[in-house]
């Protein structure tokens, strides 16, 4: 294969990590600290776009930028310790380097946070880049010369088809299997446990047009 098809990129939240309890605490703690309500419970069950998207439901706009700092302020010590690596995740990054590959995570995450998360669970990919959502994640993959991208959210299959690469969702997140499909997902398997041997069929079929 080209270094382009043996560069993938993956997703961070709800692809590799299950950042619900998380998130939830985080979103309970800002709660408390503000007095403002938040449906902590209804927010982790729309993970994906950028924490300004949901935010706005909770805070007038002229608050939106201090909300978004005291929370990136919190995050480090409410969020990361209650986040867990989900089933196949360190396996997916492992099956891409077993194929001579990179793996590059590319996410919506404020991209210091996201290190974290990863630094904390112990996965090592090639490159992270973060604050990037839905077709603006092309960017990313496309200055990486990646060949694949694997994502839970219609935001992911966007991003991959904005850059014209291999769209693999995973139905661990806020979008069930048919409204990956739906949205053009090129593959949708139920977790990345089932990530290694899709590679494998992959990498023995020609290169895309």
């Amino acid at each position: 294969m080209t270094s382009r098809a043996l560069t993938v990129g993956f997703d961070l939240d709800m692809t590799l990590i299950d950042s619900r309890p998380g998130i939830h605490a985080c979103y309970q703690a800002l709660s408390a600290r503000t007095g403002t309500f938040i449906d902590a419970d209804l927010a982790i069950t729309r993970l994906g776009p950028p924490l300004v998207d949901e935010l706005v439901n909770w805070f007038p706009a002229e608050r939106i930028d201090a909300m978004v700092g005291l929370y990136r302020e919190m995050y480090p010590t409410i969020a990361v310790p209650a986040t867990t690596a989900l089933p196949g995740a360190r396996e997916a990054i492992e099956a891409v380097r077993a194929a001579g590959g990179r793996a590059i995570v590319v996410t919506a995450k404020h991209e210091p946070l996201a290190k974290l998360h990863l630094d904390h669970l112990g996965i090592e990919p090639d490159a992270v880049i973060g604050d990037l959502w839905a077709e603006g994640k092309a960017q990313a993959l496309i200055e990486h010369g990646a060949a694949v991208y694997v994502g839970d959210h219609t935001g992911d299959v966007r991003g991959a088809r904005t850059a014209d690469v291999y769209s693999v969702a995973v139905a661990t997140g806020p979008c069930a299997a048919d409204e990956l499909r739906a949205a053009g997902a090129d593959a949708v398997l139920a977790d990345l446990t089932e990530f290694p041997a899709w590679l494998t069929t992959y990498e023995a079929r020609p290169a895309r047009a």
